[in-house]
Protein backbone atom coordinates (compact mmCIF):
# COMPACT_ATOMS: atom_id res chain seq x y z
CA UNK A 1 0.00 0.00 0.00
CA UNK A 2 1.40 3.54 -1.24
CA UNK A 3 0.52 7.19 -0.08
CA UNK A 4 1.48 9.44 -3.09
CA UNK A 5 2.30 12.97 -2.37
CA UNK A 6 3.23 15.36 -5.04
CA UNK A 7 7.01 15.28 -4.73
CA UNK A 8 7.41 11.98 -3.22
CA UNK A 9 5.70 8.47 -2.94
CA UNK A 10 6.24 6.24 0.63
CA UNK A 11 5.24 3.36 1.57
CA UNK A 12 3.64 2.51 4.36
CA UNK A 13 4.59 -0.53 6.16
CA UNK A 14 2.70 -2.17 8.98
CA UNK A 15 4.41 -0.62 11.32
CA UNK A 16 4.14 2.76 10.17
CA UNK A 17 0.12 1.93 10.25
CA UNK A 18 0.57 0.62 13.97
CA UNK A 19 2.47 4.07 14.87
CA UNK A 20 -0.58 5.81 13.30
CA UNK A 21 -2.85 4.04 15.15
CA UNK A 22 -0.70 4.61 18.60
CA UNK A 23 -0.68 8.21 17.38
CA UNK A 24 -4.35 8.53 17.59
CA UNK A 25 -5.15 6.57 20.50
CA UNK A 26 -3.20 8.30 22.62
CA UNK A 27 -4.59 11.63 21.14
CA UNK A 28 -7.79 10.32 22.31
CA UNK A 29 -6.74 9.65 26.11
CA UNK A 30 -5.03 12.98 26.42
CA UNK A 31 -7.80 14.86 25.11
CA UNK A 32 -10.12 14.23 28.51
CA UNK A 33 -7.01 16.04 30.09
CA UNK A 34 -7.53 19.00 32.02
CA UNK A 35 -5.09 22.21 30.30
CA UNK A 36 -2.66 22.34 33.67
CA UNK A 37 -2.64 18.32 33.99
CA UNK A 38 -1.79 18.30 30.50
CA UNK A 39 1.02 20.81 31.43
CA UNK A 40 2.12 19.12 34.31
CA UNK A 41 2.56 15.75 32.57
CA UNK A 42 4.15 16.85 29.62
CA UNK A 43 6.67 19.32 31.76
CA UNK A 44 9.32 16.83 32.73
CA UNK A 45 9.37 15.10 29.22
CA UNK A 46 12.60 14.27 27.67
CA UNK A 47 11.87 16.72 24.67
CA UNK A 48 13.34 19.59 26.80
CA UNK A 49 11.67 22.34 24.83
CA UNK A 50 14.68 24.25 23.63
CA UNK A 51 12.69 27.07 21.89
CA UNK A 52 12.76 29.28 25.23
CA UNK A 53 9.24 30.67 24.18
CA UNK A 54 7.99 26.75 24.33
CA UNK A 55 9.69 26.54 27.92
CA UNK A 56 8.07 29.08 29.13
CA UNK A 57 4.58 28.53 28.02
CA UNK A 58 5.12 24.66 30.15
CA UNK A 59 6.38 27.48 33.13
CA UNK A 60 2.54 29.33 33.00
CA UNK A 61 1.86 27.56 36.00
CA UNK A 62 4.18 30.28 38.01
CA UNK A 63 3.74 33.15 35.83
CA UNK A 64 0.74 36.00 36.30
CA UNK A 65 -2.20 34.41 36.14
CA UNK A 66 -2.03 30.53 37.88
CA UNK A 67 -5.22 30.42 39.31
CA UNK A 68 -6.66 30.10 35.84
CA UNK A 69 -4.86 26.85 35.14
CA UNK A 70 -7.35 25.20 37.12
CA UNK A 71 -5.23 25.45 40.01
CA UNK A 72 -2.94 22.50 40.93
CA UNK A 73 -0.09 25.20 41.89
CA UNK A 74 -1.95 26.77 44.13
CA UNK A 75 -1.81 26.18 47.74
CA UNK A 76 -4.77 24.26 49.79
CA UNK A 77 -7.77 26.42 50.27
CA UNK A 78 -8.23 26.92 54.01
CA UNK A 79 -10.31 24.94 56.33
CA UNK A 80 -13.26 27.84 55.99
CA UNK A 81 -13.12 27.54 52.24
CA UNK A 82 -13.15 23.66 51.64
CA UNK A 83 -16.74 23.71 51.32
CA UNK A 84 -19.22 26.54 50.01
CA UNK A 85 -22.45 25.62 51.19
CA UNK A 86 -24.59 28.96 50.41
CA UNK A 87 -28.42 27.64 50.98
CA UNK A 88 -30.81 27.37 47.41
CA UNK A 89 -32.23 31.12 46.67
CA UNK A 90 -34.67 28.95 44.80
CA UNK A 91 -37.66 27.20 47.15
CA UNK A 92 -38.86 25.51 43.88
CA UNK A 93 -36.14 23.38 42.78
CA UNK A 94 -34.40 20.61 44.79
CA UNK A 95 -32.37 17.83 43.67
CA UNK A 96 -35.93 14.96 45.07
CA UNK A 97 -37.81 17.02 41.97
CA UNK A 98 -35.77 14.96 39.50
CA UNK A 99 -34.82 10.80 39.10
CA UNK A 100 -31.27 10.75 38.59
CA UNK A 101 -31.61 7.86 35.55
CA UNK A 102 -27.60 7.41 34.05
CA UNK A 103 -24.37 9.32 33.73
CA UNK A 104 -23.61 10.47 30.28
CA UNK A 105 -20.51 12.84 31.24
CA UNK A 106 -17.80 13.35 33.41
CA UNK A 107 -15.73 16.66 33.66
CA UNK A 108 -13.34 18.00 36.39
CA UNK A 109 -15.63 19.17 39.70
CA UNK A 110 -19.01 16.59 39.08
CA UNK A 111 -21.13 14.46 36.35
CA UNK A 112 -23.43 15.23 33.82
CA UNK A 113 -26.87 13.10 33.93
CA UNK A 114 -29.95 12.21 32.28
CA UNK A 115 -32.94 13.25 34.78
CA UNK A 116 -36.57 12.78 34.52
CA UNK A 117 -38.66 15.57 36.16
CA UNK A 118 -41.12 13.90 38.22
CA UNK A 119 -43.42 16.59 37.87
CA UNK A 120 -43.53 17.80 33.97
CA UNK A 121 -41.93 13.95 32.81
CA UNK A 122 -40.15 16.12 30.95
CA UNK A 123 -35.78 14.74 30.66
CA UNK A 124 -33.08 17.22 31.17
CA UNK A 125 -28.97 16.96 31.24
CA UNK A 126 -28.28 18.11 35.21
CA UNK A 127 -24.59 19.19 35.55
CA UNK A 128 -24.13 18.77 39.09
CA UNK A 129 -20.85 20.49 40.18
CA UNK A 130 -18.72 19.88 43.56
CA UNK A 131 -18.50 23.18 45.24
CA UNK A 132 -15.87 21.71 47.32
CA UNK A 133 -13.65 20.83 44.09
CA UNK A 134 -14.33 23.92 42.58
CA UNK A 135 -12.93 25.99 45.45
CA UNK A 136 -9.92 23.91 45.75
CA UNK A 137 -9.11 24.81 42.79
CA UNK A 138 -10.40 27.97 42.93
CA UNK A 139 -12.40 28.02 39.87
CA UNK A 140 -15.16 29.88 41.20
CA UNK A 141 -15.66 32.67 38.64
CA UNK A 142 -15.44 30.27 35.82
CA UNK A 143 -18.53 28.39 37.17
CA UNK A 144 -20.44 31.79 38.06
CA UNK A 145 -19.45 33.07 34.52
CA UNK A 146 -20.96 29.86 32.93
CA UNK A 147 -23.99 30.48 34.15
CA UNK A 148 -23.82 34.16 33.70
CA UNK A 149 -23.39 32.96 29.53
CA UNK A 150 -26.32 30.24 29.37
CA UNK A 151 -28.82 32.77 30.99
CA UNK A 152 -27.75 35.28 27.91
CA UNK A 153 -28.40 32.76 25.62
CA UNK A 154 -32.47 33.00 25.41
CA UNK A 155 -33.27 32.40 21.19
CA UNK A 156 -30.00 30.90 19.68
CA UNK A 157 -30.77 27.29 18.12
CA UNK A 158 -27.37 26.20 18.06
CA UNK A 159 -26.47 26.82 21.98
CA UNK A 160 -27.72 24.56 24.77
CA UNK A 161 -30.16 26.40 26.27
CA UNK A 162 -30.25 26.75 30.19
CA UNK A 163 -34.00 26.16 32.29
CA UNK A 164 -33.34 26.96 36.05
CA UNK A 165 -30.35 26.10 38.17
CA UNK A 166 -30.35 26.11 41.95
CA UNK A 167 -27.90 24.87 44.68
CA UNK A 168 -27.85 22.87 47.70
CA UNK A 169 -25.11 22.80 50.61
CA UNK A 170 -22.76 20.56 48.55
CA UNK A 171 -23.08 20.94 45.36
CA UNK A 172 -24.32 23.11 41.95
CA UNK A 173 -26.87 21.72 39.70
CA UNK A 174 -27.10 23.61 36.01
CA UNK A 175 -30.29 21.99 34.53
CA UNK A 176 -30.04 21.95 30.86
CA UNK A 177 -31.41 20.70 27.53
CA UNK A 178 -31.10 17.31 26.67
CA UNK A 179 -28.85 16.41 23.92
CA UNK A 180 -28.36 12.95 22.62
CA UNK A 181 -26.60 13.07 19.44
CA UNK A 182 -23.41 12.69 20.38
CA UNK A 183 -20.24 14.58 21.06
CA UNK A 184 -18.73 15.36 17.70
CA UNK A 185 -15.38 13.74 18.80
CA UNK A 186 -17.57 10.68 19.00
CA UNK A 187 -18.42 10.79 15.96
CA UNK A 188 -15.29 11.53 14.45
CA UNK A 189 -13.66 8.61 15.77
CA UNK A 190 -15.58 6.79 14.67
CA UNK A 191 -15.21 7.86 11.05
CA UNK A 192 -11.95 9.15 11.40
CA UNK A 193 -12.75 12.36 9.40
CA UNK A 194 -15.49 13.97 7.06
CA UNK A 195 -16.17 15.01 3.84
CA UNK A 196 -16.55 18.49 3.06
CA UNK A 197 -19.98 19.90 2.70
CA UNK A 198 -20.72 17.88 6.07
CA UNK A 199 -17.68 19.82 7.27
CA UNK A 200 -19.10 23.09 5.71
CA UNK A 201 -22.44 22.07 7.64
CA UNK A 202 -21.39 22.35 10.93
CA UNK A 203 -18.73 24.73 10.72
CA UNK A 204 -21.49 26.88 9.36
CA UNK A 205 -24.06 26.75 12.61
CA UNK A 206 -20.90 26.59 14.78
CA UNK A 207 -19.60 30.26 13.16
CA UNK A 208 -23.50 31.38 13.68
CA UNK A 209 -23.15 29.98 17.25
CA UNK A 210 -20.02 31.88 17.78
CA UNK A 211 -20.89 35.18 15.66
CA UNK A 212 -23.77 35.21 18.66
CA UNK A 213 -21.68 34.64 21.30
CA UNK A 214 -19.81 37.80 20.16
CA UNK A 215 -22.58 39.99 19.71
CA UNK A 216 -22.71 39.25 23.13
CA UNK A 217 -19.34 40.77 23.61
CA UNK A 218 -18.81 36.95 24.92
CA UNK A 219 -15.52 34.85 23.82
CA UNK A 220 -15.59 31.47 24.06
CA UNK A 221 -12.75 30.29 24.23
CA UNK A 222 -12.84 26.05 24.46
CA UNK A 223 -13.97 25.67 21.11
CA UNK A 224 -13.56 21.54 20.28
CA UNK A 225 -15.30 18.71 19.49
CA UNK A 226 -16.13 17.42 23.00
CA UNK A 227 -17.78 20.82 23.21
CA UNK A 228 -19.55 20.72 20.44
CA UNK A 229 -22.58 18.37 20.06
CA UNK A 230 -25.14 17.00 17.84
CA UNK A 231 -29.17 16.98 18.85
CA UNK A 232 -31.59 14.35 17.69
CA UNK A 233 -31.74 15.54 13.93
CA UNK A 234 -28.09 15.98 13.53
CA UNK A 235 -28.09 19.80 14.73
CA UNK A 236 -25.23 21.19 16.45
CA UNK A 237 -25.08 22.35 20.12
CA UNK A 238 -22.27 24.28 21.75
CA UNK A 239 -21.83 23.48 25.37
CA UNK A 240 -19.35 23.78 28.04
CA UNK A 241 -19.52 27.91 28.45
CA UNK A 242 -16.93 27.62 31.56
CA UNK A 243 -14.13 29.66 30.21
CA UNK A 244 -15.78 31.97 28.08
CA UNK A 245 -15.05 35.83 28.89
CA UNK A 246 -18.09 38.48 28.92
CA UNK A 247 -17.05 41.94 28.57
CA UNK A 248 -14.94 41.81 25.45
CA UNK A 249 -15.75 44.46 23.20
CA UNK A 250 -15.29 44.44 19.67
CA UNK A 251 -11.85 45.95 19.94
CA UNK A 252 -11.73 44.98 23.45
CA UNK A 253 -8.31 41.70 24.36
CA UNK A 254 -7.91 39.73 27.28
CA UNK A 255 -4.61 37.92 28.31
CA UNK A 256 -5.80 34.92 30.80
CA UNK A 257 -3.65 31.90 29.67
CA UNK A 258 -6.36 28.94 28.71
CA UNK A 259 -7.90 26.93 26.87
CA UNK A 260 -7.14 22.94 25.48
CA UNK A 261 -3.51 22.60 24.15
CA UNK A 262 -4.40 21.16 20.81
CA UNK A 263 -6.62 24.52 19.39
CA UNK A 264 -4.54 27.09 21.51
CA UNK A 265 -3.83 30.24 19.45
CA UNK A 266 -0.29 31.39 19.06
CA UNK A 267 -1.34 34.47 20.53
CA UNK A 268 -2.66 32.54 23.45
CA UNK A 269 0.98 30.48 23.53
CA UNK A 270 2.82 33.99 23.64
CA UNK A 271 0.77 34.79 26.05
CA UNK A 272 0.31 38.26 24.32
CA UNK A 273 -3.26 39.94 24.59
CA UNK A 274 -5.79 38.62 22.43
CA UNK A 275 -9.46 39.25 21.57
CA UNK A 276 -12.11 37.49 19.80
CA UNK A 277 -10.32 36.15 16.82
CA UNK A 278 -9.39 33.54 18.96
CA UNK A 279 -12.37 31.87 18.55
CA UNK A 280 -12.13 32.02 14.29
CA UNK A 281 -8.58 30.42 15.28
CA UNK A 282 -10.57 27.38 17.07
CA UNK A 283 -13.16 27.11 14.09
CA UNK A 284 -10.32 26.64 11.85
CA UNK A 285 -8.65 24.02 13.92
CA UNK A 286 -11.93 22.01 14.09
CA UNK A 287 -12.76 22.63 10.45
CA UNK A 288 -9.13 20.90 9.67
CA UNK A 289 -10.07 18.37 12.00
CA UNK A 290 -13.26 17.73 10.65
CA UNK A 291 -11.35 17.01 7.24
CA UNK A 292 -8.06 15.62 8.13
CA UNK A 293 -8.81 13.44 11.33
CA UNK A 294 -6.07 15.12 13.39
CA UNK A 295 -5.80 18.98 14.81
CA UNK A 296 -3.56 21.45 12.74
CA UNK A 297 0.27 21.38 14.01
CA UNK A 298 -0.78 18.17 16.17
CA UNK A 299 2.35 16.09 17.89
CA UNK A 300 2.03 13.04 20.32
CA UNK A 301 4.37 15.67 22.39
CA UNK A 302 2.61 18.62 23.91
CA UNK A 303 6.12 20.95 23.84
CA UNK A 304 7.02 19.81 20.09
CA UNK A 305 3.16 20.58 19.15
CA UNK A 306 2.87 23.89 21.13
CA UNK A 307 6.68 25.10 18.92
CA UNK A 308 4.62 23.73 15.85
CA UNK A 309 1.82 26.07 16.47
CA UNK A 310 4.04 28.71 17.04
CA UNK A 311 6.85 28.27 14.28
CA UNK A 312 5.42 25.62 11.56
CA UNK A 313 3.90 26.58 8.62
CA UNK A 314 0.27 24.99 8.12
CA UNK A 315 0.20 22.34 5.77
CA UNK A 316 -1.98 21.08 3.72
CA UNK A 317 -2.79 18.05 1.85
CA UNK A 318 -4.29 18.40 -1.88
CA UNK A 319 -7.39 16.92 -1.07
CA UNK A 320 -9.66 19.43 -0.17
CA UNK A 321 -11.23 22.64 -2.62
CA UNK A 322 -9.44 26.03 -3.19
CA UNK A 323 -12.11 27.37 -1.36
CA UNK A 324 -12.00 25.40 1.93
CA UNK A 325 -7.60 25.60 1.60
CA UNK A 326 -8.18 29.49 1.34
CA UNK A 327 -10.27 29.76 4.33
CA UNK A 328 -8.25 27.15 6.33
CA UNK A 329 -5.04 29.52 5.48
CA UNK A 330 -7.51 32.39 6.46
CA UNK A 331 -8.60 31.33 9.74
CA UNK A 332 -5.23 29.75 11.15
CA UNK A 333 -3.09 32.76 10.27
CA UNK A 334 -0.63 32.93 12.82
CA UNK A 335 -0.95 36.68 13.36
CA UNK A 336 -4.37 37.47 14.40
CA UNK A 337 -4.89 41.08 12.78
CA UNK A 338 -4.66 39.46 9.72
CA UNK A 339 -6.57 36.39 10.37
CA UNK A 340 -10.21 36.07 8.79
CA UNK A 341 -12.49 37.60 11.15
CA UNK A 342 -10.17 40.22 12.32
CA UNK A 343 -12.12 43.20 10.88
CA UNK A 344 -15.43 42.28 10.01
CA UNK A 345 -15.80 39.34 12.90
CA UNK A 346 -18.31 36.97 11.61
CA UNK A 347 -19.43 38.57 8.74
CA UNK A 348 -16.33 38.02 7.45
CA UNK A 349 -16.59 34.29 7.48
CA UNK A 350 -20.34 34.16 6.24
CA UNK A 351 -19.44 36.08 3.35
CA UNK A 352 -16.42 33.06 2.56
CA UNK A 353 -16.57 31.93 -1.05
CA UNK A 354 -16.77 28.51 1.26
CA UNK A 355 -19.65 29.19 2.44
CA UNK A 356 -21.41 30.09 -0.48
CA UNK A 357 -23.50 27.13 -0.80
CA UNK A 358 -25.25 28.09 2.93
CA UNK A 359 -28.04 30.12 2.91
CA UNK A 360 -27.66 31.28 6.36
CA UNK A 361 -31.53 32.33 7.00
CA UNK A 362 -32.77 28.71 6.23
CA UNK A 363 -29.66 27.51 8.25
CA UNK A 364 -30.56 29.89 11.76
CA UNK A 365 -34.05 28.29 11.25
CA UNK A 366 -32.79 24.64 10.51
CA UNK A 367 -34.72 24.56 7.65
CA UNK A 368 -30.87 23.06 5.91
CA UNK A 369 -31.79 19.23 6.61
CA UNK A 370 -28.30 17.49 8.63
CA UNK A 371 -25.86 15.31 6.35
CA UNK A 372 -26.24 13.42 9.00
CA UNK A 373 -29.07 11.74 11.62
CA UNK A 374 -27.70 10.45 14.61
CA UNK A 375 -31.27 8.14 14.41
CA UNK A 376 -31.55 8.08 17.97
CA UNK A 377 -35.14 6.48 18.94
CA UNK A 378 -36.40 8.73 22.22
CA UNK A 379 -34.47 10.43 25.40
CA UNK A 380 -34.00 6.65 26.63
CA UNK A 381 -31.42 6.22 23.40
CA UNK A 382 -28.27 6.26 24.60
CA UNK A 383 -26.23 4.49 22.15
CA UNK A 384 -23.94 7.87 21.19
CA UNK A 385 -22.79 8.37 24.54
CA UNK A 386 -19.77 6.89 25.91
CA UNK A 387 -20.36 3.72 28.07
CA UNK A 388 -18.10 4.14 30.35
CA UNK A 389 -20.15 6.99 31.75
CA UNK A 390 -23.67 5.13 30.86
CA UNK A 391 -22.51 2.24 32.51
CA UNK A 392 -21.63 3.85 36.14
CA UNK A 393 -24.18 3.88 38.52
CA UNK A 394 -25.74 6.88 39.46
CA UNK A 395 -24.87 7.74 43.00
CA UNK A 396 -27.52 7.78 45.36
CA UNK A 397 -26.49 11.04 47.08
CA UNK A 398 -26.81 12.81 43.86
CA UNK A 399 -30.39 13.10 44.35
CA UNK A 400 -30.72 13.88 47.69
CA UNK A 401 -30.79 17.17 49.55
CA UNK A 402 -28.61 17.58 52.34
CA UNK A 403 -29.90 17.71 56.06
CA UNK A 404 -29.99 21.23 57.31
CA UNK A 405 -28.11 20.26 60.29
CA UNK A 406 -25.28 19.82 59.04
CA UNK A 407 -24.81 23.62 58.13
CA UNK A 408 -22.42 24.44 60.38
CA UNK A 409 -21.44 28.64 61.01
CA UNK A 410 -18.06 27.84 59.41
CA UNK A 411 -19.17 26.47 56.52
CA UNK A 412 -21.92 29.56 56.11
CA UNK A 413 -19.00 31.58 56.44
CA UNK A 414 -17.81 30.77 52.75
CA UNK A 415 -21.68 31.36 51.43
CA UNK A 416 -20.97 34.23 49.25
CA UNK A 417 -18.84 32.28 46.42
CA UNK A 418 -22.03 31.43 44.85
CA UNK A 419 -24.44 34.37 46.00
CA UNK A 420 -26.85 34.51 42.92
CA UNK A 421 -26.00 31.34 41.30
CA UNK A 422 -29.99 29.85 41.52
CA UNK A 423 -31.82 30.85 38.86
CA UNK A 424 -35.59 30.25 37.79
CA UNK A 425 -37.51 31.42 34.62
CA UNK A 426 -41.13 32.90 35.67
CA UNK A 427 -43.32 30.97 36.75
CA UNK A 428 -45.61 30.26 33.67
CA UNK A 429 -42.59 29.39 31.91
CA UNK A 430 -43.28 25.71 34.13
CA UNK A 431 -47.33 25.51 32.62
Amino acid sequence: MTVKTENTQTTLTYSKMRGMVAILIAFMKQRRMGLNDFIQKISTNTYACKPTEVQSILNISQSQEPELLNGNSSPPPSPSQQINLGPSSNPHAKPSDFQFLKIIGKGSFGKVLLARHKADEKFYAVKVLQKKAILKKKEEKHIMSERNVLLKNVKHPFLVGLHFSFQTASRLYFILDYINGGELFYHLQRERCFLEPRARFYAAEIASALGYLHSLNIVYRDLKPENILLDSQGHIVLTDFGLCKENIEPNGTTSTFCGTPEYLAPEVLHKQPYDRTVDWWCLGAVLYEMLYGLPPFYSRNTAEMYDNILNKPLQLKPNITNSARHLLEGLLQKDRTKRIGAKNDFMEIKNHIFFTPINWDDLINKKITPPFNPNVSGPSDLQHFDPEFTEEPVPNSIGQSPDSILITASIKEAADAFMGFSYAPPMESFL
